[in-house]
């Protein structure tokens, strides 16, 4: 029986030198892989009780739209800053070079509505933090963060460390 890993494509040095570049196209490009991802994300939420799914631009809506609709939850998306067409709030974060930011619509979240992130991974963590910010200040709880692949060695977990995150498959290095 196959495992999610074996979908997931390495790709050496990329985008530069020293890399090990996890590919998640792969997965999804399969459909066998992809299904398996889901059901895999699926089990982390098991005895969770929630309210909405919060997916990230883009890969959080690949993976957690599919996840809202099994599991018969609303899903929420958060989109870079000027694509959403009402009114938003935002969060802006730091990048390697620079900083982003980061919108929902102000009406997605209702005050006391638990809240589960779904992201295809986790390398610095600065999105998700920034996405559970927003969540917060809507009034929502962020009750867990389940990502496909981690990248360990990035310590993205050390901007989550107040939250429930959990993982299908960690890669030790970047």
């Amino acid at each position: 029986m196959k495992k999610v890993e074996d979908y997931i494509r390495t790709i050496p040095d990329f985008p530069e030198e020293g890399i090990m570049f996890r590919d998640v196209t792969t997965v999804l490009q399969d459909a066998e892989g992809f299904a398996l991802a889901i059901e895999e994300m699926q089990k982390k939420l098991a005895g969770v009780e929630f309210d909405v799914i919060v997916g990230a631009e883009s890969r959080g809506f690949i993976f957690g739209a599919p996840l809202a609709y099994s599991m018969h939850k609303a899903f929420v998306p958060v989109r870079k800053k000027g694509k959403l067409p009402c009114e938003t709030i935002e969060a802006t974060y730091d990048l390697e070079y620079g900083t982003a930011t980061i919108e929902m619509h102000k009406d997605s979240i209702k005050p006391g509505q638990k809240v589960v992130i779904v992201d295809d991974l986790i390398a610095t963590g600065g999105t998700i933090e920034a996405s559970a910010k927003l969540i917060e200040a809507l009034g929502g709880e962020v009750v867990k963060i389940v990502f496909l692949l981690e990248l360990a060695g990035l310590e993205g977990r050390k901007k989550l460390a107040k939250y429930d995150v959990e993982t299908v498959v960690t890669y030790p290095g970047k």
